[in-house]
């Protein structure tokens, strides 16, 4: 019986930071596959050579999205990718919070400002003030919030990106972010575990795309209610199959309800090396699809 080959994709930066990508590789071979990082943009690899190729920290993918949605086009065509190439298209642009609130899924309320059309005041109106986002990012990349009244800067950064023809996201500043943002982790569709992190955007009106975008990590057991909300989140997925890997990024409303930041499907941080369990439900799960007839 043939050894299935496995690639785990990264990125330059991947290979150097990703604490997580050496131990799936060691822990993929320990359990008998053959696997091997990758690093995706890399001309000379044969991608119909692996069985499956797993998306893990090809992080630099948001400055290049249409040569890596290529990319994922191309590399489903010839080997199995996960998460999916048309999930990856999906999960690219935060447009799908749209599509998640109009299934009925608990998200952080999103007004989206298009190039082309006006902005006024009221687009950046919020009781404790607003975060502007590009609908393109990951991190906190180009992002920042501003205190109430704060409308002129506030417009001023949603301006800049908009000129740049990128879309952009304004969202109300949760004040209970405070209490930290909560990261459930799914393997196979299923819940495997949770962390616990520091709010990023602690001061106001300030872009810093040098931020370290996991503070104060800590495992954490989430509540019911906020198991039910990522669960449903997932649920929304336009996918037949249930993703390899996802995390969803929860924060409490005012009222104290979870609702849902961010799905990351892409190539989340999955804090691993916090869960030797979740490591080792990882490891199951490529090595089942990995198997898999094609």
């Amino acid at each position: 019986m043939s050894v299935a080959r496995v690639a785990v994709v990264t990125s330059g930066a991947g290979l150097e930071h990703d604490v997580d990508l050496p131990l799936i590789v060691d822990t993929l071979r320990a359990d008998g596959l053959s696997a091997e990082p990758v690093v995706w943009d890399t001309a000379s690899v044969t991608w119909e050579r692996f069985d499956l190729a797993v998306i893990r920290s090809a992080w630099d993918y948001v400055e290049r999205l249409d040569e890596f949605l290529t990319w994922a086009d191309a590399t489903a065509g010839v080997t199995r990718l996960w998460n999916p190439a048309s999930v990856v298209r999906w999960n690219s642009d935060k447009h799908y919070l749209g599509e998640l609130a109009r299934r009925g899924v608990s998200v952080v309320p999103t007004r989206f400002l298009e190039p082309g059309r006006g902005i006024t005041p009221a687009d950046f109106d919020g009781a404790d003030g607003v975060v502007v986002k590009p609908a393109v990012s990951a991190g906190a990349l180009d992002t920042a919030r501003y205190e109430p009244g704060r409308h002129a800067n506030a417009a001023r950064h949603a301006r800049m990106l908009l000129d740049r023809g990128r879309s952009v996201m304004v969202q109300p500043y949760l004040p209970r972010v405070d209490e930290g943002e909560r990261a459930l982790v799914f393997v196979g569709g299923a819940f495997s575990h949770a962390i616990r992190k520091d709010p990023l955007l602690t001061e106001p009106g300030v872009i810093d795309n040098d931020l370290v975008p996991h503070l104060g990590v800590a495992p954490y057991r989430p509540t019911e209610a906020e198991i039910g909300t990522a669960v449903a989140a997932l649920a929304a997925v336009p996918s037949p199959v249930a993703p390899l890997f996802a995390r969803v990024d929860l924060v409490l409303c005012n009222a104290g309800e979870p609702v849902v930041l961010e799905l990351e499907l892409i190539e989340p941080n999955l804090f691993l090396q916090l869960d030797p369990e979740g490591l080792g439900r990882f490891a199951e799960a490529v090595a089942a699809r990995a198997g898999a007839p094609h």
